[in-house]
C-alpha cells in the first residue's frame, strides 16, 4: 500500500522567486510575464509552461522518463511537478540561463520504482543548473537543463487540452444525496468500464461512452458551464457494478454542469453537486 506524507509543507503553498534575467542572455516578455532563456530559435519560455520530462542523461547513460514526470513554474512564481512518483516543489533563481533550485520539497511517497525518481532529484539539486531553449517543427518548446557535472534533462512543451475535440476519459465520479460536493464519496471507475465524453463545437454535440453503453445529446457549452440535452443510448445490459457507474454519469445529463479544465484534466460538477473527473486522451 502505497502512503504518502508531506516532508515539510503543503505543496499547495510551495513559491518560486524567479528573478529578471540578463538582458544578453534572455528577455521578459510583455504578455504575462513569460519569461524566456536563450536567443534567437534558440528561445523557450521558462514559466507559464507545463514541461513535460522526456529523458534524463546522468554519467553517459540516457534512461527515459516515465510518462508522470513533469514541472511547471508558473507566470506567479509558483512551482509545481512530479519526479515520477512523488509531487515537490522549490524556490529558485533564474539569472540570463542559469537556474538555481532551493529549498527542494517534495511527497513522500513509496513506489515500485524509484531509481529515475532520485536520479533526477539529485540532478535539479546539484547545484545551478544552465537551460537552453528549442522549438521543435510543431512548435513545441523544448528545454535542455544541464548541471555543472554535464548531466541533461531533456523536457518537452506539452499542450493544454482543449475542450472540444478532445476524448476526455472519465477517471472518477462523485455521487452525492444532499447536493454538498464536499460530501462527495469520490470513487475510481470500476474494472472494465469503458467511459469518455468528445464535445463537437460545431454540431453542439456530446457523445462517447457511459461506462458501457455508447451515449449521445446536445450539448450548449456557455460562461464555464455545459448543458448537457436529453441523453440517447444503446441497450446494452453490462455487469452490475458497470452499470451503476453507468447511470451516475448519465446523471450529468438533463441539466447544467460547470466545467473547469487544468492542462489535461477536466473536471465537471452537476447542480446537485455530483462531480466527473476526466483526463485527455493521448
Amino acid at each position: 500500500m502505497k502512503t504518502q506524507r508531506l516532508t515539510s509543507l503543503s505543496l499547495g503553498l510551495l513559491t518560486l522567486t524567479v528573478l529578471p534575467l540578463a538582458a544578453a542572455c534572455g528577455s521578459e516578455k510583455d504578455s504575462g510575464g513569460s519569461q524566456t532563456v536563450g536567443t534567437g530559435s534558440g528561445t523557450a519560455d521558462v514559466t507559464g509552461v507545463h514541461w513535460t520530462v522526456d529523458d534524463l542523461t546522468v554519467d553517459g547513460k540516457k534512461s527515459d522518463a516515465p510518462a508522470s514526470a513533469w514541472l511547471k513554474i508558473a507566470k506567479n512564481g509558483e512551482v509545481s511537478g512530479n519526479l515520477g512518483c512523488n509531487g515537490f516543489g522549490a524556490k529558485a533563481t533564474v539569472d540570463g540561463d542559469e537556474i538555481a533550485l532551493g529549498q527542494f520539497l517534495s511527497t513522500d511517497m513509496a513506489c515500485e520504482s524509484m531509481g529515475f525518481e532520485n536520479t533526477l532529484t539529485k540532478a535539479l539539486k546539484d547545484g545551478t543548473l544552465t537551460a537552453k531553449g528549442t522549438e521543435t517543427a510543431k512548435d513545441a518548446q523544448q528545454l535542455t537543463l544541464t548541471t555543472k557535472t554535464g548531466d541533461t534533462i531533456h523536457l518537452t512543451e506539452e499542450k493544454a487540452a482543449a475542450l472540444y475535440g478532445t476524448k476526455w476519459t472519465i477517471t472518477t465520479l462523485g455521487a452525492t444525496s444532499d447536493g454538498n460536493s464536499d460530501s462527495a464519496a469520490v470513487s475510481p471507475l470500476p474494472s472494465g468500464a469503458d467511459a469518455y465524453l468528445v464535445l463537437d463545437q460545431k454540431k453542439g454535440t456530446v457523445s462517447g461512452k457511459a461506462g458501457c453503453n455508447n451515449v449521445s445529446a446536445d450539448a450548449t457549452v456557455s460562461d464555464g458551464t455545459i448543458t448537457f440535452g436529453s441523453p440517447s443510448t444503446t441497450r446494452r445490459m453490462c455487469d452490475g457494478s458497470l452499470m451503476e457507474a453507468e447511470k451516475t454519469l448519465l446523471g450529468l445529463f438533463d441539466g447544467k454542469a460547470t466545467y473547469k479544465i487544468d492542462h489535461r484534466s477536466m473536471t465537471l460538477t452537476s447542480a446537485d453537486g455530483a462531480t466527473v473527473s476526466a483526463t485527455a486522451a493521448d
